[in-house]
């Protein structure tokens, strides 16, 4: 492809990535990024190649446990709302025009980050992810996620609105997932995080029949994979849906516009 045609091309917008819940996770969000954008480019006749893809930034910073600030609503250290209002403030300052949360808990913290930030657009990953189940006709799922997620009800509030119904673990069984987060992957035990969530993504299924469930923890991806032993269920992640998003505004899809 020559200069020229190059010079032709439309400007992509500057986006940002909140991560850092935890690293592991805002890194693979990076790498799913650059998927989404490969695809984005091809689906709109954009020549892949590395100049094309849009200027991104990974505000990888440490940020309090978002489902014990859940579970401990009194004001302290142990919040996360201002370590990731600072974080977004440096994606701002570096030009962001749109940023996502590579986390589903920390949605909870959705509003304050676009309240605080309005030139900006901050991706809802929940609203993402349900409006894509919603676009397939998907009636009814599983959720994997953090007991914040839960009780927080995330993902059962707008799974609600979308009229897909919405089947939880029971409580020994949302122990084993968030000793699969915390003792397994955040731990580096990849095999024991493996472990925990298959054994509660297959009980789902022979519970309550659902062939789809949500990933609802950044974590769960890192570990938990299209095994034979998940054969006939189909795994939603939602760091992949909200990573296709990003890269469709980055690409020019409806934003802000000041």
């Amino acid at each position: 492809m020559s200069f020229a045609t190059a010079s032709h091309l439309p400007t992509p917008q500057v986006v940002g990535i909140l991560g850092g819940m935890g690293p592991a996770a805002g890194a693979d969000f990076v790498r799913l990024f650059v998927q989404a954008c490969t695809a984005r480019m091809e689906a709109l006749g954009i020549p892949v190649h590395d100049q094309a893809y849009p200027e991104h930034w990974l505000a990888q910073v440490p940020i309090p446990d978002r489902t014990a600030a859940l579970h401990d609503t009194r004001p302290g250290a142990h919040q996360p709302a201002d370590p990731m209002l600072q974080a977004t403030g440096r994606l701002a300052a570096l030009g962001a025009r749109v940023v996502a949360i590579a986390c589903n808990t920390a949605h909870a913290w959705h509003g304050i980050l676009q309240q605080r930030f309005p030139q900006m657009l901050v991706l809802h990953g929940v609203q993402e992810v349900v409006a894509d189940l919603s676009a397939r006709g998907v009636r009814g799922v599983g959720l994997l996620a953090t007991r914040g997620a839960y009780d927080a009800g995330l993902y059962q509030r707008e799974l609600e609105r979308a009229r897909i119904d919405c089947f939880v673990p029971q409580d020994h069984e949302q122990e084993q997932l968030m000793q699969g987060i915390y003792d397994g992957v955040k731990a580096g035990n990849y095999p024991l995080a493996r472990q925990r969530f298959e054994a509660v993504a297959i009980a789902l299924h022979e519970r309550y029949g659902v062939s789809t469930l949500i990933m609802g923890c950044t974590e769960i991806p890192l570990a938990l994979s299209e095994q034979p032993r998940l054969q006939g269920m189909a795994l939603v992640n939602p760091s992949v849906v909200l990573a296709s998003a990003l890269a469709h505004h980055a690409y020019g899809a409806t934003a802000p516009a000041f």
